[in-house]
């Protein structure tokens, strides 16, 4: 049998990722939702939303088992957590099952994305890195501009617990064509990620300078962007009086930001090199957090400032998935996976940062200080890269 061509692996894997990123962002926008359809208050659906981020740090560890035991095994882990999530939901739609479910499901992105990270740095050359990469980001837009809204379909038309069955059912049919698509794993057996005790290998990730000026930049541009993120609606609504519809306007518009950073990625970060777009990036989210508080004499200015700081931030963030399935070749998922945890316990902190800073000094206070941590998060990017070059 011919074996897939990249192409068909790479639109695969999107579509994927489309619906592990839909399972994980609805919560957020049908939090008032959930809350009706499970009777129970909102701050209960935010307490999964809570725990769902904590379960980057439960990831890292899928990153040394893709690592060890080969990309498609794990990925197929990462489309079973969905679909049994889902499928949890479904069948008992009352809070705690849905809690447990929902978690679950976000698990199996956690599980997902450090091994596609990785296997698309085993197959693609280090000049072409970001072009594939940011394709594959695009689900992340693709998730706010196509998923959510089919999901908001399915629960008006069919109910919530029809629209988890249905999520279930992608998830397994997902779960079997993979297997069409990605290859069978070819582990190297004496590989040095198979000799060594898994937690050796973590250990030695944090060790290598490189790596850990990824990992801090990952923390640090985390906190700043959901510092910001968890207070801009409250900004809105203070700042200019808007409607619940204007609100999720301003979501369609940070897709749309999200989806023009990966492409952009995607068709120019390799071209300009990933350190140097990693720099530019970090300068031009810096300058937008900056100037954001004086574009919001208006509200379409202020739109337009959310756009053009999320457009930065997308930029700055693919092109750093992008070099980081080079700093470790010898265990990319383990790489992506300690990233994505530091992102993860970044944006708990962010949340709470936001929602501190918000009553002391407002918009200005928050995107001020959003502006030092991303000045920190340059930083350690230089730090970590001093004297770096691919192999």
């Amino acid at each position: 049998m011919k074996p897939p061509r990249l192409a068909s692996q790479i639109i695969a894997i999107t579509l994927f990722r489309i619906l592990l990123n839909t399972a994980r962002r609805f919560v957020y926008p049908f939090a008032p939702a959930l809350s009706r359809g499970l009777d129970v208050p909102l701050a209960a659906i935010t307490s999964i939303i809570a725990v769902a981020q904590f379960s980057s740090l439960v990831g890292v560890f899928s990153g040394l088992l893709a690592d060890r035991f080969g990309y498609r095994r794990v990925m197929r882990g990462g489309l079973a957590l969905l679909a049994l999530g889902m499928l949890i939901c479904g069948l008992a739609p009352t809070y705690w099952p849905v809690f447990l479910g929902l978690v679950v499901a976000c698990l199996g992105k956690v599980v997902f994305d450090p091994a596609v990270q990785a296997f698309v740095g085993s197959k693609v050359p280090f000049e072409r890195r970001a072009r594939i990469i940011g394709i594959i980001e695009m689900a992340w837009a693709g998730s706010t501009l196509l998923g959510i809204p089919a999901l908001a379909v399915i629960i008006d038309r069919f109910g919530l617990q029809n629209s988890f069955l249905v999520m279930a059912l992608l998830g397994g049919c997902s779960w079997l064509a993979i297997g069409c698509f990605i290859p069978p794993d070819q582990m190297d057996v004496h590989g040095a990620a198979r000799r060594r005790p898994m937690l050796s290998v973590l250990w030695q990730l944090f060790r290598r300078r490189q790596a850990a000026g990824l990992l801090l930049f990952g923390f640090f541009v985390s906190v700043a962007n959901d510092s910001l993120f968890v207070v801009y609606g409250a900004w809105f609504e203070q700042a200019f009086a808007v409607s619940i519809v204007t609100l999720g306007f301003s979501a369609v518009a940070i897709g749309c930001a999200e989806l023009l950073g990966e492409s952009v990625t995607a068709l120019f970060a390799d071209r300009i090199g990933l350190k140097r777009a990693l720099v530019i990036g970090l300068l031009l989210t810096s300058g937008a957090y900056l100037f954001l508080p004086f574009l919001g004499l208006t509200l379409p200015l202020a739109m337009a400032g959310m756009f053009l700081l999320f457009f930065c931030f997308e930029f700055t963030i693919v092109s750093s998935f992008s070099l980081g399935t080079e700093l470790v070749p010898d265990a990319r998922a383990t790489m992506m996976s300690g990233f994505y945890a530091m992102a993860g316990v970044g944006r708990m902190i962010g949340v709470l940062l936001g929602g501190a800073l918000w009553p002391l000094g407002g918009i200005s206070l928050v995107c001020s200080v959003a502006a030092v941590l991303t000045g920190l998060a340059l930083v350690s990017l230089l730090w970590g890269l001093r004297g770096w070059q691919s192999t």
